[in-house]
């Protein structure tokens, strides 16, 4: 019974829950800051809440709250505790999970190698039999959203450190997403193997940043570097960016209404550029009609 209530509240709410904005900063800046910032201009993907994790050399700093970015990460005393040069936020637009804020991103636990925060944006298909095989397993989860279960994925890992972990995990996923990590010592992007979620690299006098669309670059004055390609991996350390790609290639399947619906008309990417030239191109080259006569 418990199984039906669930599948008519899902055809009940029957409207797109894929939205949410992600933005992460590696480097010399006053990191909380730049994360609000970006985020700021990622709330068109998601109104319902925010959080921030940063590290400040020491330790993780975490602040989750439900409603705008405006109204809680420009207050000072939360900024003031958000300490570090390193952080990643998350702007969110409910896809699995109900309201709260225990479903509120980025998710946070300190893991055998140490502190571990990561938030995504997307949908993972598969999430509920991950968590049933993990529950089986022992693990407790405090939220029903697909994000912990990537956590408990890179925490169960026997991979030997945190990339291999890390990889172990969103291999076992299948679905759409863009996820952003972050340890003591490096941040993670990663993008699903068929590109439907969007990840951009952009650099800002020296520190490197993980976005969902590069609006959040030009709030801050970082400069474009690129898409991330389509189930591509990025390190990001002190010693600079380096880029794996964990997953079998496939065809990239990216998704129309990122640029029809959900994304900024100012977004940048080659994806956008080429339907800009599309349209441009579509008034020399008209589709072929045929006159139909009507009875």
């Amino acid at each position: 019974m418990v199984e039906v209530d669930k599948l008519f509240s899902a055809e009940a709410d029957d409207h797109f829950h894929d939205e949410c904005g992600i933005f992460g900063i590696f480097g010399p800046w006053d990191a909380a800051t730049v994360v609000t910032l970006g985020l700021h201009a990622l709330q068109h993907r998601g109104q319902e809440a925010a959080g921030i994790v940063s590290y400040d050399g020491t330790q993780f700093h975490v602040e989750r709250h439900v409603g705008l970015i405006g109204d809680t990460f420009t207050k000072k005393p939360i900024l003031e505790r958000l300490k570090g040069t390193r952080a990643i936020g998350h702007t969110r637009y409910a896809t699995a999970g109900g309201p709260g804020l225990s479903n509120v991103q980025p998710f946070f636990a300190e893991l055998a190698d140490g502190g571990f925060a990561i938030t995504h944006t997307g949908n993972i298909t598969n999430a509920m039999l991950l968590q049933r095989t993990l529950q089986k397993q022992g693990s407790i989860f405090s939220s029903t959203s697909d994000t912990e279960t990537i956590l408990h994925l890179i925490a169960t890992s026997s991979g030997k450190d945190v990339n291999s972990r890390f990889i172990d995990a969103v291999r076992q996923l299948e679905g759409a997403f863009s996820l952003v990590a972050l340890s003591s010592t490096k941040m993670i992007g990663c993008r699903d193997a068929l590109g439907i979620r969007p990840l951009v690299l952009g650099e800002l006098d020296g520190a490197w940043i993980l976005a969902s669309e590069t609006c959040a670059l030009d709030i801050i004055g970082a400069r474009f570097v690129r898409d991330l390609k389509p189930g591509e991996m990025v390190i990001v350390t002190a010693e600079g960016v380096e880029s794996l790609f964990p997953f079998e290639k496939q065809k990239p399947r990216f998704c129309i209404f990122e640029y029809v619906y959900f994304s900024r008309p100012d977004r940048r990417s080659r994806a956008a550029t080429s339907m800009k030239c599309e349209r441009k191109l579509a008034p020399s080259s008209p589709a072929r009609t045929r006159s139909m006569p009507i009875s």
